[in-house]
């Protein structure tokens, strides 16, 4: 049986540079199969809609997180913190009962300023250790001048720094599911 690892990205730009280094993540392991865990059509998280039976989109989304070994978050930071659209993602992850408790989860960031996704990083920690997640710990991928390591013409990473260091980053991912299956 194949391993499966579901990729969020925190960025609903269809073009962004997270999702452009998403998708070279998927191109670096033959071991393991890697599917998209699509967030650009969840609703506003909502406790009404919540009680009144959530739409199909939300049903979906929980489900393609439950069906992976392990899920790798690959997120913007915008005004020093989380995405708006990966916490509100999160939050309907969490409830009624969290799908991702106790499940690996990994954080990669890019953007094109100089101080990488370390803020939006560590904000994205403390909501997943509330939903009590096993995320990779120690390990940091902060690409910063993003813009400079990759193809935009052809949506590909270029820089052979940051694909060694995503790489490593992956195969440490990898071990964690091992090291954490149940």
């Amino acid at each position: 049986m194949t391993n499966t690892i579901g990729l969020i990205c925190g960025s609903l730009r269809r073009n962004s540079y997270n999702r452009i280094i998403a998708q070279s993540l998927a191109e670096m392991v033959d071991a393991y199969q890697f599917r998209w865990i699509d967030i650009n059509d969840l609703p506003l998280f909502n406790e009404d809609l919540e009680s009144s039976g959530v739409q199909e989109a939300v049903t979906s989304f929980r489900s393609a997180i439950h069906d992976v070994d392990g899920v790798i978050i690959v997120s913007p930071e915008y005004d020093s913190g989380i995405p708006g659209v990966l916490k509100n993602a999160l939050d309907w992850a969490s409830r009624p009962r969290s799908v991702l408790n106790r499940k690996p989860v990994g954080l990669i960031g890019a953007t094109p300023g100089g101080l990488g996704t370390a803020l939006a990083q560590l904000q994205i920690r403390q909501v997943l250790e509330a939903m009590e997640v096993r995320v990779l710990p120690f390990q940091k991928v902060l690409i910063s001048q993003v813009h400079k390591k990759i193809d935009s013409d052809q949506f590909v990473l270029t820089d052979e720094h940051t694909k060694h260091q995503l790489e490593r980053y992956l195969q440490q991912f990898i071990d964690w599911i091992d090291h954490t299956k149940v």
